[in-house]
């Protein structure tokens, strides 16, 4: 058994949750495994040291056509709920994903709408299953389908994705794995050969750059309990979620001030902008649907990460519950930002400098076509930063070479990429300073000229103490450069004013599709960049537990239309990041990466600036730092 309470399931844990879930759970011999991860204790039970480790255990039974779900007691093997949550789908797990894939290339029907486009070796084609949506279509209702996108490999086999089989869409019956009908908006020619994504040549240029620390990392690790320039963070791992942290505080005058107790990317959906045959079925849930954990890469030093590295494995499953490791699944590393913070004092000449050091804590994501790569960092000054950098292949399309794109634009002849977004919601279950905390948003306006202002200088600013979750459900407005903070009424700072830490939107985006869409009822959460909840501990997931082939309205949408009040509260803070995206030929065929961020600062948690004790560089010959 692990030694603290939140360490992520062992490889055993892994197999004793499995076996118990086959031996008390009533299931047929045909189930397989969603999930087995870590059901994490409550506050209370670790304030109190009565944790117990216990398994999240989601299964789908093809023989039923049920998903069941329950918390095992890994101590006594019994669980301690288990319940048939009707109506409700199991995420697609790898395995279901690839053997979807290849009922439909045995499939004559398939084959046959293949042979009319001129493709006759079914090795060169692939086929993603992936998750249906739910559009209202009868023949699909109550059944676990998945709907077919189509390529074909190039010729230097390096690119699956190369040669889009535009129109083309088999509909797959998971529960009984058959093709359950051939959709066919007719024949789009196959475009051209394209060039590989392996380059025959490289530049001769560019010259070595090493990075060294010849005395170690400035971390320390126990278990997944990282120590690092007064931060100290519980690194953990879900097979839906993928990275996560626990307990993120900050050593400020002797003592760890608690910040978060979990912060996590709860969801990302990928919804696209093109109606036209079946292209409007494209709205990917990457996190509730598949599944970022379960995806995630082998990390390799020198590629992937660079400098003195410590990795973290995971331990994840494949459907009959057998322990999978990813080896090398989290990659941690501190590396140089550059200024930190400088002052020249031009009275006497002295120049104080000190460069910033962060703390990068990563994964990446391998989803189909697309690698996502989440990036956390955590810097000297107290500031927590997230970001994700999307690269990966464009979901391609083909069209006749010649043709121009409706809804999205050309990369290549004859290869189409439609227009997109990619909404992620991050849930933040905040404790700063404690576990009771509150949320002004903070608005910034010019005042009319007149007596208060007769000069035309003034800014006013403007605090809104959010009081329920209606009232907190919020947007972006650059106009009023407007930021959220979150607070504790019962903690002040040097000037008398309540410690908080600051919410800073980055890059963002408002989404194109109608609420009423199905995929919009889906993805309610994606229409607002905040929501605040009261916590509780079924609500992990934005679009709720299961939204694979949901009708919508599940969620965020659903759980604050009770307007419960979040003053002076255990509050979670859920951030809507979105990356609005129209592919460009400097995208094909592979997309360099491309960023999307936001930070968590401290405002007024600190009495000073933090950082004034971090030591000054080595001045080089003839310089001075300080």
């Amino acid at each position: 058994m692990s030694s603290h309470p939140l360490e992520p399931l062992t490889n055993d844990e892994i197999a004793r949750a499995a076996d118990i879930a086959r031996t008390k759970g009533a299931l047929s011999p045909k189930a397989w495994f969603e999930t087995i991860a870590l059901h994490e204790p409550s506050k209370e039970q670790l304030r109190a040291g009565t944790s117990r480790r216990e398994a999240f255990v989601c299964c789908y039974d093809p023989q039923s056509g049920e998903t069941w779900d329950g918390v095992a007691d890994l101590a006594s093997g019994t669980f301690t709920t288990w319940r048939n949550a009707e109506g409700m789908h199991a995420r697609i797990v790898a395995d279901e994903f690839g053997a979807g894939g290849d009922v439909a290339k045995t499939d004559p029907r398939f084959i046959a709408a293949c042979a009319l486009r001129g493709i006759t070796d079914m090795d060169t084609v692939l086929v993603e299953a992936w998750a249906a949506g739910q559009f209202g279509i009868a023949e699909e209702a109550d059944e676990r389908i998945a709907y077919g996108h189509c390529w074909v490999a190039n010729e230097s086999g390096d690119n699956p994705y190369a040669r889009p089989i535009a129109n083309l869409h088999p509909v797959i019956d998971l529960r009984r794995m058959k093709v359950l009908r051939v959709d066919d908006f007719g024949v789009v020619p196959l475009p051209p050969e394209c060039v590989p994504i392996k380059s025959a040549t490289h530049r001769t240029d560019l010259k070595p750059l090493e990075i060294t620390q010849p005395e170690g990392p400035s971390f320390t690790v126990e278990g997944h309990l990282v120590r690092w320039q007064k931060w100290q963070i519980r690194v953990g791992f879900h097979v839906r979620d993928g990275l996560i942290f626990h307990q993120i505080g900050y050593e400020d005058k002797g003592r760890v001030r608690p910040i978060m107790h979990r912060a996590s990317m709860a969801e990302m959906v990928v919804p696209y902008g093109d109606p036209t045959g079946a292209n409007y079925r494209r709205n990917a849930f990457d996190t509730g649907e598949y599944g970022v954990g379960q995806f995630l890469d082998s990390l390799t030093l020198g590629c992937d990460c660079l400098g003195h590295i410590h990795y973290f494995d995971a331990w994840g499953h494949d459907w009959h519950g057998k322990p999978k490791l990813i080896s090398n699944a989290i990659c941690m590393h501190e590396e140089d930002f550059g200024t930190l913070w400088k002052f020249t004092n031009w009275l006497t000449g002295d120049v104080t400098v000190k460069r910033s050091r962060r703390l990068v804590i990563s994964s990446i994501s391998t989803i189909g076509n697309y690698v996502y790569g989440f990036f956390w960092y955590f810097y000297q000054d107290g500031t927590i930063g997230s970001e994700v950098k999307a690269t990966g292949i464009p979901f391609a399309s083909a069209l006749p070479v010649g043709a121009k794109s409706a809804y999205g634009a050309l990369m290549a002849p004859g290869i189409e990429a439609h227009v997109h977004q990619h909404v992620f919601s991050y849930r933040f279950d905040m404790t700063v300073d404690g576990e009771r905390n509150s949320v002004k948003e903070v608005n910034f306006s010019a005042v009319p000229v007149g007596p208060e202002n007769p000069h035309g200088n003034a800014i006013r600013i403007s605090e809104t103490v959010l009081p329920s979750e209606q009232q907190a459900i919020r947007d972006i407005d650059l106009r009023a450069q407007r930021y959220w903070k979150v607070f504790n009424p019962h903690e002040t700072n040097a000037v008398g004013e309540p410690t908080a830490y600051k919410l800073v939107p980055g890059v963002n985006a408002f989404p194109y599709q109608d609420p009423d869409s199905y995929v919009g009822r889906r993805a309610g959460f994606m229409y607002h960049h905040l929501w605040v909840t009261p916590y509780a501990e079924s609500e992990l997931y934005p679009a709720g537990q299961y939204p694979n082939q949901h009708a919508g309205g599940d969620g965020l949408p659903d759980w604050t239309k009770a307007d419960r009040p979040i003053e002076d509260r255990n509050i979670v803070v859920w951030y809507t990041m979105n990356y609005h995206h129209l592919p460009r030929p400097e995208d094909w065929p592979v997309q360099p990466c491309v960023y999307a961020n936001f930070h968590w600062m401290p405002s007024g948690f600190f009495d000073a600036n933090p950082a004034l004790d971090v030591p000054s560089p080595e001045p080089k010959k003839g310089h001075c730092c300080d």
